[in-house]
């Protein structure tokens, strides 16, 4: 695999660490983020010209493999980052995108606004997704922006360091894992950490662990705001306890400060 040249520095893989997110900027070209909301714009059917067509406050596409959005997901400075935050040969590829959550400006609000962490996997007999301590099936929540995201534009809310309280929240499900049914129940624990909104340019990402707590909310702008939102997967599983001589990658090093662990095996 090609070598390429670090996009972080070993503070700002630091402050993923605390913070649970980092933006990396012009991830991606604008060219490409055009290409993609052209792409987004027809499939929902709806007009970019005429507002009287945006009759519902958020729209989902649910997945696509179009070429632009490959690109965008696959750049070398996106492939740079993945390796910094979870490891050279340790992520897959994403060869399918999905799903994509647009906003519009609307008088009626959303109705998906509950704080909550996103779950990667599904467990026999129960609708909702389900995590581990592991973050099985989930390196990374990525967040793809391909529109100009203010504060107006209904940007997602995170709670920053909240990746920190989920750990223990999990520990004790063990490999089998827990239901987000039961998990949401809990996150009453983060209520207390100061919010940052994901906002930036088309073209930029924000790299989520994947514990942090976020939330949609509802547009006030005027136009439609363009996210995707895939997970990373890992190639193989994240490593919680390793042994004495591991060498965690900045996930995992999340999870064990959660944890009350050093960085050290």
């Amino acid at each position: 695999m090609e070598t390429l040249e670090p996009v972080f520095t070993d503070e700002q893989i630091d402050q993923f660490i605390e913070n649970g997110f980092i933006r990396l900027d012009h991830a991606f070209s604008k060219e490409t983020a055009q290409a993609c909301r052209a792409a987004l714009w027809r499939e929902t059917g709806l007009d970019p010209d005429d507002p009287t067509t945006w009759t519902e406050p958020v729209v989902r596409v649910w997945e696509s493999s179009e070429e632009p959005f490959i690109e965008a997901a696959n750049t070398p400075r996106l492939r740079a980052a993945y390796d910094q935050l979870v490891g050279r040969d340790r992520w897959v590829p994403m060869r399918t995108m999905g799903t994509f959550p647009i906003r519009f400006p609307h008088k009626n609000p959303p109705q998906d606004v509950a704080w909550h962490v996103d779950g990667s996997y599904q467990s026999d007999n129960d609708p909702f997704f389900w995590l581990n301590l592991r973050s099985r099936d989930r390196a990374l929540l990525v967040l793809f922006l391909y529109s100009d995201v203010t504060e107006d534009d209904g940007p997602t809310r995170v709670r920053v360091g909240s990746h920190l309280d989920v750990p223990p929240l999990l520990e004790p499900a063990g490999e089998a894992g827990m239901s987000l049914r039961t998990l949401i129940d809990q996150l009453s624990c983060t209520e207390g950490r100061p919010e940052a909104l994901v906002t930036g340019e088309a073209g930029d990402v924000y790299l989520v662990h994947p514990f942090t707590v976020h939330s949609a909310q509802e547009h006030r702008g005027k136009e439609p705001r363009f996210l995707a939102q895939p997970q990373l997967f890992p190639q193989g599983t994240l490593v919680v306890d390793g042994g004495p001589g591991t060498e965690y990658n900045a996930v995992e090093r999340a999870i064990r400060k959660g944890l009350g662990r050093s960085d050290q095996g």
